[in-house]
């Protein structure tokens, strides 16, 4: 497809450039603010929160419409994900010390979980049904729960000090955060293991903020160097200084229909995977998900339709009898087919005991046997 660009706000204006720095922009010259920043990349909306703010709004990449308002928040945003398949935007506040959600249009909105210790950043995944969190109070952590909020999970609980930014490898799905006091780049799996440092202090994580993975490489911003700047996300090498002299950047996010894929998405706590667009509920005191035709657990399995529930058990037996019952007599009595030297090679059968009849040697058989088994042994 096109070609990836990647957005990063600045205390003066939003600002995109290319995966190798080559080429740079301008998206939104009078929208200032270091707040977190998340996109639809289906149409090109970016989804902004000034820093220290309770606002949160949207506009088009294209320039077809400015800045436009779209939540009114409770306590300032911290940081933003995009649910690109059910249409919702999370946010963290830090102030209320909760992780909130609300639809893309701004029709409604509620608080997930409460609680929390100064939640700094979040990050979602939707076909596997998880949101992810970080805190970075008194004992930070990071966290993960399911999409309506229950299977709450830890997932680093250790080594760690001031999380600022989180953000998910898809393909690959390990989940990445910067560290603002260890000076790292970090990461694991969704399950929580296999944590490994990616990048260590090098000279340019001296006060990261922003992060973003795409293919190769995982690219961060850096408040006391003044750059956007990437790495290899397996182990940190070849460094590369995208920009600089950038004034005061903040967050990064990535513009690209593959980091967004589409499929069969999982919703609610029951670990169903729906196959069709399910309606988020915020209404009711338990937010929730509502599917509207049949749903298959995670593992693919059909669910069995609840008219089939309603048959008892012996009739549905009785009907599984009587099938083998007809398969065994249609196999038992079916006409066997003779053996004869046309029909027969080693591909067929490999017991040395069965031979052809007696017949004329047939050389054109012969030959496509011996290439046959040829090939076989290559």
């Amino acid at each position: 497809g096109e070609g990836a660009q990647l957005v990063f706000t600045t205390c003066k204006e939003i600002q995109w450039t290319s995966i190798t720095g080559t080429e740079f922009g301008q998206l939104a010259p009078h929208f200032p603010g270091l707040g977190p920043v998340a996109v639809l990349a289906s149409n090109r909306t970016l989804y902004r929160a000034r820093q220290g703010r309770g606002s949160i709004y949207r506009m088009s990449m294209d320039g077809k419409q400015d800045a436009e308002l779209v939540l009114k928040v409770q306590g300032s945003v911290s940081g933003l994900a995009v649910d690109w398949i059910h249409h919702l935007l999370y946010w963290t506040s830090m102030e209320g010390g909760s992780v909130n959600v609300g639809l893309l249009d701004g029709s409604a909105q509620r608080q997930l979980l409460t609680g929390l210790d100064k939640p700094s950043a979040v990050a979602v995944d939707p076909l596997q049904g998880l949101l992810f969190w970080a805190e970075c109070g008194s004992s930070p952590k990071i966290e993960r729960v399911s999409l309506d909020g229950r299977n709450r999970t830890a997932l680093v609980t250790s080594s760690i000090r001031h999380p600022v930014a989180l953000t998910l490898d898809m393909p690959r799905q390990l989940l990445y955060w910067v560290d603002q006091g260890m000076r790292s780049i970090s990461r694991i799996n969704l399950e929580g293991r296999h944590r490994k440092v990616v990048v260590e202090s090098n000279g340019y994580l001296d006060r990261p903020f922003g992060l973003a993975v795409f293919e190769g490489y995982v690219y961060w911003s850096d408040e006391v160097t003044r750059s956007i700047c990437r790495a290899s996300k397996h182990n940190g090498i070849h460094l590369q200084v995208l920009q600089t002299n950038v004034t005061s950047p903040g967050s990064v996010v990535f513009v690209h229909p593959v980091l967004q894929p589409t499929g069969q998405a999982v919703c609610g706590h029951t670990g169903l995977v729906c196959q069709q667009k399910c309606v988020v509920n915020l209404t009711s005191e338990t937010p929730g998900f509502i599917c509207t035709r049949l749903q298959t657990e995670k593992n693919r399995s059909v669910e069995i339709p609840a008219i089939s529930r309603t048959v008892p058990a012996s009739v549905f037996l009785s009907v599984l009898l009587v099938g083998m019952t007809l398969w065994w007599w249609r196999e038992e009595f079916r006409p066997s087919r003779s053996l004869t030297a046309q029909s027969f090679s080693l591909k067929e059968s490999q017991d040395p005991l069965i031979q052809a009849a007696p017949t004329a040697p047939n050389t054109c058989l012969i030959k496509e046997t011996l290439l046959k088994l040829d090939f076989d042994g290559e």
